[in-house]
C-alpha cells in the first residue's frame, strides 16, 4: 500500500497547491495540519479510494470547498454547499471596515443582504453579539446552509429571512447594511473558468455590466438606514469608482472605496447624512 506522503506527492503533479492535501484530509477524516506528522502511514483502503475519487471530481472542475464541504472564512470554519457562494478572503476586509463602524458596547441593528452561507452576517453577529443582525437571501436553499452555520457555531443574535434584497425587510431600519452582492457581468469569460463555474449564477452575475444588484441595493438603502448609518458593499476591482458613484447619487455621503490585500478595490461604503451633515 502506498504511504500518505507518496499519495500527495503523486497528486500535486496536476492539482494545485494545498488542494491535495484539502481532500487527503477530508478522506481519512483528519485536520490538514495531522498529515505532516503522519506522511509515512498507509491510509485504508477505503481512504484512499475516497481521496482518489475526490481528486478526480476535483480534477474534472469540482470546487475543493464543494468536494469537502467546508470552507474557512474569519475565525471559523462554514458548510457549503453548490447552493452557496464559496467565501472568500477578500470578503473578510468587508467584515474589518463593517467592524470598524459597530461599536462593541451598543445596541445595533445589521442587516446582510444575499446572505448565501451566512459568512458575513456569523461574523458581525459573533464580533458584535449586541447587535441584531438580520441575514436575507432571495435562495431559500442558501438560508438553510446559513441557519445549519448559525446553529454550529451556537450563533443566536441572527434571523434570517428568504426574500429579495430589502422586501423581507420593510419597516426595518439598520445602523449598518453590508452586502456581497453578484457584480459580474452576464457575459464574462471568468464565469466559464476555474470555480465559478461551479458556484450558483445567481449569486456571481448581475447584469450586462455587472451592477445591477449594486445599482438596486443603492436605490432602497435610504429608506432601511439610520440617520448616520452605513451602507458597504463588495464589488469587482475595477467597479471601485462606478459604485463610488451609484452611492452619491442616491445621496449618500463620505463615499469612499477601501482596497483589499492586494491593494485593489474592493469595498465602497457610504453613510446616509443625519441632521449634522450639510449638503
Amino acid at each position: 500500500m502506498p504511504r500518505i506522503d507518496e499519495l500527495l506527492r503523486a497528486a500535486r503533479a496536476d492539482t494545485e497547491p494545498g488542494d491535495a492535501e484539502a481532500l487527503m484530509a477530508h478522506a481519512l477524516g483528519r485536520p490538514a495540519s495531522w498529515l505532516y506528522a503522519h506522511g509515512d502511514d498507509e491510509p485504508a483502503a477505503e481512504a484512499q479510494a475516497a481521496f482518489e475519487a475526490l481528486l478526480a471530481r476535483r480534477r474534472a472542475g469540482a470546487p475543493v470547498a464543494y468536494l469537502t464541504g467546508r470552507r474557512g472564512f474569519w475565525r471559523f470554519e462554514l458548510r457549503v454547499t453548490a447552493d452557496t457562494l464559496i467565501p472568500r478572503p477578500e470578503t473578510e476586509r468587508l467584515v474589518e471596515l463593517a467592524l470598524e463602524r459597530l461599536p462593541a458596547d451598543a445596541d445595533l441593528a445589521v442587516a446582510d443582504l444575499g446572505t448565501g452561507s451566512g459568512a458575513i452576517a456569523l461574523a458581525l453577529a459573533l464580533e458584535r453579539p449586541r447587535a441584531r443582525v438580520d441575514a436575507v437571501d432571495a435562495s431559500a436553499a442558501a438560508l438553510a446552509v446559513a441557519r445549519d452555520n448559525a446553529a454550529e457555531l451556537a450563533v443566536g443574535n441572527v434571523r434570517f429571512h428568504h426574500g429579495s434584497w430589502f422586501a423581507p425587510l420593510a419597516g426595518r431600519r439598520y445602523d449598518l447594511i453590508a452586502s456581497n452582492p453578484p457584480y459580474i457581468a452576464d457575459h464574462d469569460p471568468h464565469l466559464r473558468r476555474g470555480d465559478l463555474r461551479a458556484e450558483p449564477l445567481t449569486a456571481l452575475a448581475s447584469g450586462p455590466d455587472g451592477l445591477d444588484a449594486i445599482r438596486e441595493i443603492a436605490a432602497g438603502a435610504g429608506a432601511c438606514l439610520e440617520p448616520g448609518g452605513w451602507l458597504l458593499i463588495e464589488h469587482g476591482w475595477e467597479q471601485g469608482e462606478a459604485v463610488r458613484a451609484i452611492l452619491s447619487a442616491v445621496g449618500l455621503v463620505e463615499v469612499a472605496t477601501a482596497q483589499d490585500l492586494e491593494q485593489r478595490d474592493r469595498v465602497t461604503l457610504g453613510r446616509r447624512a443625519n441632521g449634522e451633515d450639510v449638503l
